[in-house]
């Protein structure tokens, strides 16, 4: 144990001696220098976790670090690669959250303190946006979805804590037309409380993510008759409290036949959908206290029917300490994810790029909002981050892309929480500490990443 640590901080000395401040440089972080903090990020460094790379379980003690939030320091803008500029298109909001591009080109924003869901106009033209509130009188909206997918939705889908409504809609509506409809009802409780949607793409299916009540389950006893549940639950169901939880749900767009179709992830905080491939992806925020370097977070496509390790297991067949021999029924049936990201990064929400306004290199891959670590020594996330694909695959790697959201000193003026392509290429990200909303496009002056 005590190994794997000297060999962290000596890979972080190494890397620190670079300079990073010039972005687009060509190199991947691997094993323990993969696990570095807010000194080292700069758009353009990336990173590879594999799960060879995992520390023992509390290697490091849990440390509890809350961001210690300032204003934002005057004329400091985040930082985005060589040929991009990044520029504040609207503030004021309240707990800003999930951003979603709809057919049109409007951009729909679910303020989540403000229990509203806003609709921003001219996000890809300079000046302020206009801003309406689409509906209001909500309790934390969180996901919102356009259906059925295609030019012409006729419907805007908005998950809260507890229930999945939807509004009447016709392409450019900037306010709703007609009363929310009660599609679903979601399981609600303590924990965590974000609920996000994705629609696939046929149309057919509504997902909703739902996580945990808990850290890892702490309350939730052995079950008497296991072997009965089993036959009639999906594959890693959890009971109890955590019945329901921690799962990605579906449903028909009607609300029926709603079903578990994956489970064990936490914390599904973002959903999307691949253009290329179809295939359904959320960004997971993994369990806390088992040091500063365990476990991953990660980004990870999402199966019917697999399960994804919690809360016996986590990235793979790695017992949860505590749990032991609990669910020997289990190991071997866990689903490993596509990308592995820096533990207690908190990632929030993920979008794909299929624009040509930035550079090819950008084309097909996703974007991931970091909201940042809470309960780690040195700082790590409050960033945005791009996952890399190979025609429609996933590499692991991830590479910074918008950072700077921490001063030198460790004080946070900026948390990423929701992304979203604007029709005119552009990417727009939410920043819920700011109450910001900040635009990335690509403007060609200087070099672009290999």
């Amino acid at each position: 144990m005590r190994g794997w640590v000297v060999a962290a901080a000596a890979s972080l000395a190494a890397v620190s001696a670079v300079s990073l401040a010039r972005a687009d440089f060509a190199r991947t972080l691997t094993g323990p220098a993969a696990y570095g903090d807010w000194r080292i990020d700069a758009p353009g460094l990336r990173f590879r976790i594999t799960p060879a790379d995992l520390p023992p379980p509390n290697a490091t003690p849990s440390t509890a670090n809350p961001a210690r939030a300032v204003p934002r320091p005057a004329a400091t803008l985040p930082k985005a690669p060589f040929g991009f500029a990044a520029d504040e298109l609207a503030h004021g909001f309240n707990e800003p959250r999930v951003l979603r591009t709809a057919p049109n080109g409007d951009v729909f924003l679910a303020e989540s303190g403000g229990g509203r869901v806003l609709a921003l106009r001219g996000v890809d033209e300079d000046g302020q946006p206009q801003v309406s509130v689409f509906a209001s009188g909500l309790d934390r909206p969180y996901g919102v979805a356009f259906y059925p997918p295609g030019p012409e939705p006729k419907f805007v889908y908005v998950a809260t804590p507890a229930e999945v409504y939807r509004y009447p809609y016709k392409s450019g509506d900037l306010i709703a037309t007609g009363k929310a409809q009660k599609i679903v009802a979601l399981p609600d409780g303590v924990g965590h409380w974000s609920r996000d949607l994705a629609v696939s793409a046929d149309g057919k299916t509504i997902f909703a993510s739902v996580g945990s009540a808990s850290n890892d389950a702490e309350e939730m006893k052995p079950l008497a008759g296991l072997e009965a549940f089993r036959k009639t639950h999906a594959l890693g169901a959890a009971w109890a409290q955590e019945a329901g939880r921690a799962d990605v749900l579906a449903f028909n767009p009607d609300g029926g036949a709603m079903r578990v179709f994956a489970t064990g992830l936490r914390n599904c905080s973002g959903l999307g959908v691949q253009p290329q491939t179809a295939a359904l992806w959320c960004v997971v925020n993994e369990r806390d206290h088992l040091g500063d370097d365990l476990p991953p977070d990660f980004a990870t496509t999402v199966g019917a029917g697999k399960f994804y390790g919690w809360p016996w297991y986590y990235i793979g067949d790695h017992e949860q300490p505590g749990r032991s021999k609990e669910r020997p029924d289990l190991k071997g049936q866990i689903t490993v994810p596509d990308v592995l990201l820096q533990p207690h990064s908190a990632p929030l929400g993920i979008a794909f790029y299929t624009s040509s306004h930035f550079p090819q290199k950008y084309r097909d891959s996703a974007f991931v909002a970091m909201h940042g670590s809470w309960n780690r020594a040195k700082r790590t996330g409050y960033k945005v981050v791009r996952l890399v694909f190979d025609n429609g695959r996933s590499t692991g790697e991830y590479e910074d892309f918008l950072t700077g959201f921490v001063s030198e000193g460790g004080d946070v003026w900026g948390r990423p929480s929701g992304v979203t392509v604007t029709k005119g290429g552009n990417l727009l990200v939410s920043d819920d500490l700011g109450g910001v909303i900040w635009r990335v496009r690509y403007t060609g002056a200087g070099p672009v990443a290999r």
